[in-house]
């Protein structure tokens, strides 16, 4: 192991979370071959094999695992390193790294720009993924913060709100509902619904508003994504709830209706959240006082701009 380099680990690490070293390539800049080469040299360095491929997929062996998950402590032990060290400058400088659930792509790149643009030596890492990946990195400390809706019930998490996050009934703009009022929640029930996948914290609110009736949703679609799911609506496939966030670019397009039923919307807020006893760096501190700062002017910023409107002035096609 003495022959070990830190690059080889980086490329271990990506490639055994992706389970593939085409992904780990591309997120790393890499051509496939360079990847494999490394993997085969640090193979070589460890003695024992940290892959197996069955059929197209790829595993990792238990040699594999144990070097994960060392590789793990190894980059968070140095990121604590950095942020000491940027401690000890007292400079607003060094690294930010966020998580976040793929629909705060819709707002929180507006969010975070004056940040960046207020403290431009701050290098920040920002991706987005789903509820899975997200406890997975939360579990294993790789970011600052962790940005998401739905607050766990069995993890002590320190949060910190950062915007509303409503929750509304969506349906084409043809649609029966679509002109009514005060809709009952059991008339709104008997619709077919495209829903979010398991996990969700959209889909875990709805669900726990039927449970509030007593009554199950008819699903008919269950979509991974925000994007997928208005072209089902816009398709005639069903209604749906999302965040408000999600149809910001259409709200005003005429595609849709935003469907007036009783409960609705659902109050909800996103979240900034890290675990209990994490020690900020100077860096992340300093952008939680900004979130907190900035809170008044996030509630009110301004919807898309008309530049932004007439780039979706043709609705998607199903």
């Amino acid at each position: 192991m003495q022959n070990v380099t830190l690059h080889q680990l980086r490329v271990f690490a990506l490639a055994a979370e992706h389970l593939s070293f085409t992904k780990a390539a591309e997120e790393l800049f890499l051509t496939q071959p360079t990847v494999s080469m490394q993997m085969k040299q640090l193979t070589k360095a460890v003695g024992l094999p940290l892959f197996e491929q069955v059929g197209k997929q790829l595993y990792l062996t238990q040699a594999g695992e144990i070097l994960y998950e060392s590789c793990q402590r190894v980059f968070s032990e140095l990121g604590e390193l950095e942020s000491a060290i940027a401690d000890l400058k007292g400079l607003k400088q060094g690294k930010l790294k966020l998580s976040a659930v793929t629909t705060t792509k819709y707002f929180l790149p507006r969010i975070i720009s004056p940040f960046c643009q207020k403290y431009p030596g701050v290098e920040l890492s920002l991706r987005f993924t789903n509820h899975q990946r997200i406890w997975q990195y939360f579990h294993e400390n790789q970011d600052d913060f962790y940005i998401l809706s739905q607050l766990p019930a069995h993890v002590d998490v320190t949060a910190h709100k950062i915007l509303e996050n409503p929750l509304i009934a969506i349906a084409p703009a043809d649609h029966p509902l679509a002109q009514e009022t005060d809709i009952p929640f059991e008339r709104f029930a008997e619709e077919p619904f495209i829903m979010r996948e398991s996990g969700s914290g959209t889909r875990q609110a709805l669900e726990e508003l039927f449970q509030k009736y007593k009554m199950q949703p008819n699903v008919r679609l269950e979509l991974g994504s925000n994007e997928a799911i208005k072209q089902a609506v816009l398709g005639g496939l069903g209604i749906s709830v999302l965040s408000k966030h999600a149809i910001a670019l259409e709200q005003d397009t005429g595609w849709f209706a935003i469907l007036n039923v009783q409960d609705f919307p659902i109050k909800h807020h996103w979240y900034a959240i890290y675990p209990v006893g994490k020690k900020l760096s100077v860096v992340a501190r300093t952008f939680l006082d900004y979130l907190e700062a900035e809170r008044p002017l996030i509630a009110n910023e301004k919807k898309p701009n008309a530049k932004e409107i007439k780039n979706h002035e043709h609705p998607p096609q199903p």
